[in-house]
C-alpha cells in the first residue's frame, strides 16, 4: 500500500501495480499514453515532485509521500499556453507524444523561463516523436516559454480564407489529453482479449490445448477457427490472411493468430494465455524472394509463391539504352522497415443489435468494415467500424490486425472487449516496408541526358498479400523518376 497525491489530491493505493496502469485504469487520467510500456518512447511522461518522468517504470509502492503531476493537472492558463503555442507552431500531428511532450516542456520552464534553443530541444530527449520531426515542437516549446513569460495567451487566428495559416481543429483535445484513442475507451462490463501467436514461422497446426485456459476463473472463452461464423479469410485486396489458422492448416509467420483468448482483466488474460497448448509439425520455411523463387521451394501459400508480376513500359527503352554513348547497370536494395507509429494496434468492439460497433485505430474505416462482415457474415449495415484519433500509421495501420478479434469476441460474447497489441506484438504482427532487390540500367548521351532507364525489381511482401501488388507497381512507376 502507498499514499501519495495526483493532480494535488491524495490517493491511496492497495495494490502494487505500474504508475501507468493506476493512473490510467483506476483514475481515468488518459493523457498517459501508453505507447510502448517499457520506458522507451517518453508518451507516458508525467512529473513526479516536478522531475519528467516515465509512468510506465515506477510503481506505486515507492511513490510514497511523492507528488504526481499529468496534463490533466495543469492549470487551465497553462492549458491555454501549451494549446496556443503548440498550435501555431503547427507541432501537432497525430497527437500521441503530445502530452508527454507538455510534461517536459512544463519541467523545463518551471526552472527556466527562457531557455535556448539547444535546452529546449534537450529537454524532449527522451521523447520520441513520429510525425513532426521535433523542429516545430522546439518551436511551440520557445513559444510557450515567451507566453508563460508574459502572462497572457493572443487570441487564436480567427481567419480561415483560403491561404490562412490557422491552428489544427484537434490540437486543444490532442495538447490537452482528452482526445480519445481506442485504448482511452473504458466501458462496463469489459473484457480484455488477446491472440495465443504461431510458435513457428511455418508449421502444421496439428491441435489446440484450450482446456486450462478455459477452466482459470475470470477466463470468458477461449476461441479458435472453428468459431467464426463467417469467412476465416480476411484481407484488402486478397483474402489470404486467416483471422485464426485452423487445426489441420499451415502457419504463414510468426505474427499467425491460432487462438483467442478473452477475459475480465489483464492479468488474468496473460496467465490464460500460458495455459494455452498448441501441438505443431515444424516445416521447412520461405525467408526471401530468393528461396520462394527456387526450384521445389515450399509453397507460402497453396496457389504459389508469386503473388504479382508488374510490367510498366514507355517508348524503346532497350534501344534507347543501346544507342546510348555511356551505359551504366547497379543493383541496390532496401532493408524491411518498420512503421514505428507510437500507439500500438488497438480495438474496442461492442454488441450493436444483433450486430457489432468497433471503435478502431487504423487507415481504412471501410476496409475494415469490409473484412469484418465476410468474417462474422453479416451484412453492412450490422457491422459498423468507427475510427478514433489514429497515433501515427505511416502505412503500417492498412491491413487488419486486432479490429476483427475484437469484433469477433464481442458477437460471441455479448459483451465490450478491448484487444490492443503490444510494442513487442506490433512488431512481430503488422507488414512492414518491403524489402526490395533492384537492378537499374541507365543510358546516357555525351552530355549526361538520360535516354533510356530499364529496372527489375524483386519485392518482398512477407507472409500475406496485404498491398504488396500496388506497392511493387508504385516501385515500378517511380524508378525512372519524375
Amino acid at each position: 500500500m502507498a499514499a501519495f497525491t495526483v493532480n494535488g489530491k491524495r490517493v491511496t493505493v492497495e495494490k502494487n501495480q505500474k504508475l501507468i496502469r493506476f493512473l490510467r485504469d483506476d483514475l481515468g487520467l488518459t493523457s498517459v499514453k501508453d505507447g510502448c510500456s517499457e520506458g522507451a518512447c517518453g508518451t507516458c511522461t508525467v512529473q513526479i515532485d516536478g522531475k519528467p518522468t516515465r509512468a510506465c517504470i515506477p510503481q506505486t509502492d515507492k511513490l510514497e509521500g511523492k507528488s504526481v503531476l499529468t496534463v490533466e493537472g495543469l492549470t487551465d492558463f497553462e492549458k491555454q499556453v501549451y494549446t496556443y503555442a503548440f498550435g501555431q507552431a503547427g507541432a501537432v500531428q497525430c497527437g500521441f507524444c503530445i502530452p508527454g511532450m507538455v510534461m517536459c516542456a512544463k519541467a523545463l520552464l518551471d526552472g527556466n523561463p527562457n531557455p535556448a534553443r539547444e535546452e529546449a530541444a534537450f529537454a524532449i530527449r527522451n521523447n520520441i516523436c513520429r510525425c513532426t520531426g521535433y523542429v516545430k515542437i522546439i518551436d511551440a516549446i520557445l513559444l510557450a516559454a515567451e507566453l508563460l513569460r508574459a502572462g497572457e495567451v493572443p487570441a487564436v487566428p480567427a481567419d480561415w480564407s483560403l491561404g490562412a495559416r490557422v491552428p489544427r481543429v484537434d490540437v486543444e483535445e490532442k495538447v490537452t489529453g482528452t482526445g480519445v484513442y481506442p485504448d482511452d475507451i473504458y466501458m462496463d462490463g469489459m473484457l480484455y482479449a488477446s491472440a495465443v501467436r504461431s510458435q513457428y514461422p511455418r508449421a502444421r497446426v496439428l491441435a489446440i490445448h484450450t482446456e486450462e485456459a478455459k477452466a482459470l476463473p475470470g477466463v470468458a472463452g477461449v476461441f479458435t477457427a472453428a468459431d467464426i461464423p463467417g469467412s476465416n479469410k480476411v484481407g484488402h485486396l486478397k483474402k489470404d490472411w486467416d483471422t485464426m489458422i485452423a487445426v489441420g492448416d499451415i502457419t504463414h509467420y510468426l505474427g499467425d493468430a491460432v487462438c483467442i483468448v478473452a477475459a475480465e482483466d489483464a492479468e488474468i488474460l496473460a496467465k490464460a494465455k500460458a495455459l494455452v497448448k498448441v501441438d505443431y509439425e515444424e516445416l521447412p520455411m520461405v525467408r526471401n524472394p530468393q528461396e520462394a523463387m527456387a526450384e521445389n521451394a515450399p509453397l507460402v501459400h497453396r496457389e504459389g509463391n508469386l503473388l504479382a508480376h508488374k510490367h510498366i513500359q514507355r517508348g524503346d527503352p532497350a534501344a534507347a539504352i543501346a544507342k546510348s554513348k555511356y551505359v551504366l547497370t547497379e543493383k541496390f536494395s532496401t532493408p524491411w522497415t518498420e512503421h514505428a507509429f507510437l500507439e500500438p494496434e488497438c480495438a474496442v468492439a461492442y454488441p450493436d443489435g444483433d450486430g457489432v460497433m468497433v471503435l478502431s485505430t487504423d487507415q481504412g474505416t471501410y476496409d475494415t468494415q469490409h473484412e469484418t462482415m465476410g468474417m462474422l457474415g453479416l451484412p453492412a449495415e450490422k457491422v459498423k467500424v468507427q475510427n478514433c484519433l489514429v497515433g501515427g500509421g505511416f502505412g503500417g495501420k492498412e491491413d487488419v490486425t486486432v479490429q476483427h478479434h475484437a469484433a469477433l469476441v464481442a458477437y460471441l460474447t455479448k459483451r465490450p472487449v478491448k484487444v490492443k497489441l503490444s510494442r513487442a506484438e506490433s512488431l512481430l504482427i503488422h507488414p512492414k516496408r518491403h524489402p526490395m532487390e533492384m537492378e537499374f540500367t541507365l543510358g546516357c548521351d555525351e552530355n549526361g541526358v538520360i535516354q533510356g532507364v530499364k529496372a527489375s525489381v524483386v519485392a518482398d511482401t512477407g507472409a500475406y498479400a496485404s498491398l504488396g501488388g500496388p506497392v511493387l507497381e508504385r516501385a515500378c512507376t517511380h524508378a525512372a523518376g519524375p
